[in-house]
């Protein structure tokens, strides 16, 4: 199997971590997938589908982060420091401000 070496920028590179770890794939299985895509234009984007996922999650989650917001402030202070908790035990915080 042939093999490449490149350079990457450091926030390109972050990037591609992340969403790696959100595949649940390697950096390398990752860039893997999405080249195979990009040489094959039959094929869709490797990750769509996990994307309108979220998508569609966030939406449903801040309407009930609205809804409980407005029925117990602290209830949604609490589920929201939780929230940021485990974001960052998965590295899924840009920075400690990101939520």
């Amino acid at each position: 199997m042939p093999k490449l070496n490149f350079r990457l920028d450091e926030p390109l590179h972050a990037a591609l971590m992340r969403r790696a770890h959100g595949a649940n794939l390697s950096l390398s299985g990752f860039i893997r997938k999405v080249l195979e895509q990009a040489v094959d234009e039959r094929k869709s984007y490797v990750f769509s589908s996990q994307d309108e996922i979220l998508a569609t999650s966030i939406q449903i989650l801040s309407i009930v982060a609205t809804s409980v917001g407005q029925q117990s402030p602290k209830a949604l202070e609490q589920g929201m420091a939780q929230a940021r908790m485990i974001l960052a035990e998965r590295g899924l915080l840009g920075g400690e401000d990101a939520l």
